[in-house]
């Protein structure tokens, strides 16, 4: 049982990662300044699931030292900071593209 569990968070750790670093690469690329803020805001979710993803690791698959557990409340916090700020990025960008289509 445990043996799947790790193999379901790394599995999501490596997607997540993947999808991190090609909307930071598209985001960097790109020219037109609508694509880079969503590419941008789609960066922020994966980069915030990779995040809650590596604390969940960290709390459940090894030792529970005080010091794991701290370390993966922190990469917890930042990974739902980071969720929550891209998803209301994606949000205003998205906004802003459906105004700009119409005008």
């Amino acid at each position: 049982m445990i043996e799947s569990i790790q193999y379901v968070l790394y599995a999501g750790l490596l997607i997540s990662c993947v999808f991190s670093v090609f909307f930071s690469i598209k985001s960097r690329r790109s020219i037109d300044g609508k694509i880079r803020g969503l590419s941008a805001a789609k960066m922020n979710i994966s980069m915030g699931f990779m995040l809650i993803i590596l604390a969940l690791i960290q709390m459940f698959i090894f030792s529970g030292s005080s010091i794991r557990v701290v370390i993966g409340a922190i990469f917890m916090v930042l990974g739902a900071f980071n969720i929550f700020a891209g998803i209301r990025n994606h949000g205003l960008w998205s906004r802003y593209n459906a105004e700009s289509n119409q005008s």
